[in-house]
């Protein structure tokens, strides 16, 4: 019996895998492409949200408050926005939050046109910031109940290509409609498109039956998502790496500074910055696609995020703009593989009426670490000046990691993801499930 277990896991590793695995359930595809859509407006309304705060305010904290502002409602709303996507239709809520969205990208273009008060702006980011604290638990869950188990770690790879194909673009379009019109009006136009497209996917995808939860409006139900992940302790220390390593390294939201102050490359070139680490994540999601899965999981993360550390310090040094978009791609690159382990680990060990509730602790998790991460990094910027807020921020990314290999060392002996089943702790056979395109 050991015997025949063992073989057919190395029969896995040997044969290649199907790079497409995911993509052949049909509302998966529109599931991936909506998101596609979301994420490209997502990504071309910060783009014109941080230059147009720059240009007006010149201050590095005014870039940080963008963060602050749209990840306070998501840590205040996340249980009950959990709560809500285990008890109903997630692909309504999905709906309804994306029309608030595409919404509030049309009250930005009016503040753009009209050059309406800044306080006004924040307020349509925090309307936004409401929308995602429910969208996303929905979402996220969602997307899971479209594919089989054993088609998890390929549609982990596909979730995060979709976001960082759109993350490529988004940017890129952004600056290229700033610069073409010299404000960031059009850019928030189209932004509201996004959003538009991104609803009428979800709204031609099948009704799905799959198992809700009953448990009534309760603090017992609230947190059953924060109990679930304080108990699983993998899981926590996989999501609390990325929280403080993104927190501490991330650069993004300093771009603005590094293309018009140090690199002096104007919006155009504040795009390709802002696209580049995208590009470096997209490259390495479509390899991850056609490599076998990870025999070692948990090293590969802490390695990886080790990687996003040392190349967010080169970035902080540089002063050229080439060497800038190649460290930038590489902490895209890196961050991917970190990105593609942790989703398929909390997805593959957590039940499906627990996913809303995970979904939403997952993302306090990652909401802090970018929006807050944007706030630290703009308070740091305007107290250090934005190279050593980046440098040291990259070193603090190391010392993350070694803390958690420390705290957590069962995360170091972590194999291979494709042996545990959802709601698991310990490995058995794949799920061959039965769902056709």
């Amino acid at each position: 019996m050991w015997f025949r277990k063992k073989r057919a896991a190395n029969d896995e590793f040997a044969h290649p895998p199907d790079p497409f695995l995911a993509l052949r359930f049909r509302d998966y595809r529109m599931f991936v492409l909506a998101r596609v859509f979301l994420f490209i407006g997502f990504q071309i309304r910060n783009i014109a949200v941080g230059w147009e705060l720059y240009e007006r305010t010149g201050s590095a904290l005014a870039l940080g408050g963008v963060g602050l502002v749209q990840v306070v409602p998501v840590m205040v709303l996340t249980l009950f926005a959990g709560h809500l996507a285990d008890r109903n239709d997630r692909k309504r809520i999905m709906l309804l939050t994306t029309l608030v969205m595409g919404l509030s990208s049309l009250g930005l273009a009016v503040l753009s046109y009209t050059q309406g008060a800044i306080p006004l702006v924040y307020a349509c980011l925090f309307v936004t910031g409401i929308a995602r604290a429910f969208n996303k638990p929905a979402a996220d869950a969602l997307g899971w109940e479209l594919v089989p188990t054993h088609a998890y770690t390929n549609a982990a790879t596909w979730n995060s290509s979709s976001f960082q194909l759109a993350a490529v673009f988004g940017p890129a379009l952004g600056g290229l409609a700033i610069a073409a019109q010299g404000s960031a009006t059009a850019a928030y136009l189209l932004a509201a498109t996004s959003a538009l497209l991104c609803f009428s996917l979800v709204a031609i995808m099948r009704d799905h039956s799959t198992t809700r939860s009953t448990e009534p409006l309760s603090v017992k139900a609230l947190s059953a998502g924060a109990k679930f992940v304080w108990q699983n302790q993998l899981i926590l220390a996989a999501i609390a790496l990325d929280l403080f390593a993104v927190l501490l390294g991330g650069a993004v939201a300093l771009l603005p500074i590094y293309a018009k102050d140090i690199l002096k490359v104007g919006p155009v070139g504040l795009g390709w910055l802002q696209a580049a680490p995208s590009i470096g994540a997209l490259v390495m999601a479509a390899t991850l696609t056609y490599l076998p899965p990870f025999r070692k999981a948990g090293q590969a993360l802490l390695w990886s995020v080790v990687g996003f550390g040392v190349v967010t310090i080169i970035f902080g040094l540089s002063r050229w703009f080439w060497l800038s978009l190649l460290m930038l791609a590489l902490s895209g690159a890196l961050d991917n593989i970190s990105v593609v382990i942790r989703h398929t680990l909390v997805q593959i060990r957590t039940p499906n009426e627990l996913r809303g509730r995970v979904a939403a602790i997952n993302g306090v998790f990652i909401s802090a670490s970018n929006e807050l991460g944007a706030f630290e990094s703009g308070l740091a910027a305007a107290l250090l000046g934005p190279v050593l807020a980046v440098v040291s921020g990259g070193v603090g990314t190391i010392a993350v990691v070694i803390a958690t290999a420390l705290i957590f060392p069962n995360l170091r002996k972590l194999g291979a993801l494709h042996e545990y089943r959802s709601g698991s702790a310990s490995p058995s056979e794949p799920d061959t499930g039965n769902q056709t395109a």
